[in-house]
């Protein structure tokens, strides 16, 4: 069966579309949403990092995940966490830890 090169171009242009969404999708579910807080505001990353390590957190990964601060590391049980922080305050906002 062949199809024509209008109709081909048509679906794959649908099937692209389709994929950046379910992409987009994907990676808005995996992100939290921390209040957004003027960058002067923020707590500094190097005393973010520390007041997080002082409550037991080993941290192997700090970034900056838009008006979070995230980590990737293990709870002071020794269990994997990744866990969103507000910017300003340190309140956890979300936490995915391994059971």
């Amino acid at each position: 069966m062949l199809i024509a090169p209008t109709i081909r171009r048509r679906l794959m242009l649908r099937i692209g579309a389709l994929m950046a969404m379910i992409l987009v999708s994907g990676s808005a579910l995996a992100s939290a949403k921390c209040p957004a807080h003027p960058k002067s505001d923020w707590m500094k990353e190097s005393d973010a990092r520390a007041k997080i390590e002082a409550q037991g957190y080993n941290i192997k990964k700090f970034k900056v995940d838009g008006n979070c601060y995230e980590i990737y590391g293990t709870t002071k049980e020794g269990k994997k966490a990744e866990i969103y922080f507000d910017t300003k305050t340190l309140d956890i906002v979300k936490a995915e830890i391994e059971k």
